[in-house]
């Protein structure tokens, strides 16, 4: 997995944060989808996307040398 896709997945959690909030200010409700699942569901890609960005900024080797300088 490259960086990339863990900023990607960081993006769209936020996207998806972005919206679970209007749906909650509105009060909108699709079913059992409300604003608080919606809220949920992209807290929980940010989490992951933050993950995997340390998770790769620790193991690349151009890391370990930028510390050392």
């Amino acid at each position: 997995m490259k960086i990339k896709h863990a900023i990607i997945i960081f993006i769209i959690g936020l996207l998806i944060s972005i919206i679970g909030a209007l749906f909650k200010i509105t009060h909108w409700n699709f079913g059992p989808i409300s604003g608080n699942i919606i809220l949920t569901i992209g807290s929980i890609f940010e989490t992951i996307g933050i993950i995997l960005l340390i998770y790769k900024l620790f193991t690349s080797p151009k890391f370990k040398e930028f510390l050392n300088r």
